[in-house]
């Protein structure tokens, strides 16, 4: 037999190789131009990739080209027999909608089966605020803490800079990350963020957060490339700036579990709460629509209720 005279090791690296699933193009080129032209995080692209991985791991299913609107359909209903969240649902739905906007418009194919899908509704859940004592709570707790042993000296400095900025302008936690020492302009009181789809925009920074920058830059000796350094002197993580937030809140009184987007969420309500009108919000969010700032009147208008309750003696 002709595989009796092949070596055992090419036969291995041939199993191997045949082992190894083909390469997804099209869903590699939507991917790319996620990343390259519309600026997505590496958390989006994450969440995309596996969204359209799950779809195509399913049995039975054709590929992209060849794939009708009652392929998608029974996904759906395969995820709902699985109780699976409707946010999740969603995602995963919002993955697989803009892959086949994008193969339309880049005319892979004439027409889009996913538009004919009827997703659930999503639930409405208000998004959970600090109250403004809270925030003031946590933004002091750097400078107060003491730091690891293995820690720069300049650690609390920068993680008192980084809350600051965090809370002062309502960035997104990848924006945060990504920015550089020229993005931060001191004499307009500004810094300039690239956001969702390469739109850039520019937000107004407090004077209490800027005065944590310049402490911050000074201590660690920051005069160009990545604003916030970790302690190798590299640009720090979106994930690190998780965990910052995470050991700070262990040290204060607030109740409920913090993720940096509740700062991004009491930036906004604090904001309303105050008589800032929807529309401004909304740019200084980088919102491409008013409906998803519009969330914030609902926080605010259940806050109002809870104060009237509370306080008015004929409620």
């Amino acid at each position: 037999m002709a595989a009796a005279n092949v070596p055992s090791a090419a036969l291995g690296r041939t199993k191997r190789l045949q082992a190894r699933p083909a390469k997804d193009r099209l869903a590699e080129e939507f991917l790319g131009f996620l990343e390259i032209e519309r600026n997505a995080s590496p958390r989006t692209l994450r969440i995309y990739r596996d969204a359209l991985r799950d779809f195509q791991a399913q049995g039975g299913v054709p590929g992209w080209r060849q794939c009708q609107a009652q392929h998608f359909r029974d996904y759906l209903f395969e995820l709902m027999k699985r109780k699976q969240a409707r946010s999740y649902i969603r995602l995963q739905f919002s993955a697989l909608r803009s892959f086949y906007r994008f193969l339309v418009a880049r005319n892979r194919l004439t027409t889009d089966p996913v538009r004919e899908i009827q997703l659930p509704k999503a639930e409405k859940k208000l998004p959970l605020v600090l109250t403004q004592t809270q925030v003031a709570e946590l933004l002091a707790a750097p400078l107060l803490v003491k730091k690891p042993k293995s820690a720069p000296t300049w650690m609390p400095q920068r993680d008192a800079a980084i809350m600051e900025v965090f809370y002062s302008s309502g960035l997104r936690l990848a924006e945060l990350a990504s920015l550089n020492v020229s993005d931060l302009d001191l004499y307009t009181e500004s810094v300039r963020v690239l956001g969702k789809g390469r739109k850039e925009r520019v937000c107004p920074v407090g004077a209490p957060a800027l005065e944590a920058v310049s402490r911050y830059r000074a201590a660690a000796n920051v005069h160009s490339g990545p604003l916030f350094l970790n302690k190798g002197r590299r640009r720090i993580s979106p994930r690190s700036i998780w965990l910052i937030l995470k050991r700070y809140l262990r040290h204060t009184s607030i109740p409920i579990a913090l993720s940096p987007h509740k700062l991004r969420h009491s930036f906004a309500t604090h904001l309303l709460d105050n008589g800032a009108d929807l529309r401004s919000v909304q740019a200084l969010l980088g919102h491409a629509s008013l409906s998803t700032t519009q969330i914030y009147t609902h926080v605010t208008t259940e806050r109002l209720k809870k104060a009237y309750a509370e306080a008015h003696p004929r409620a």
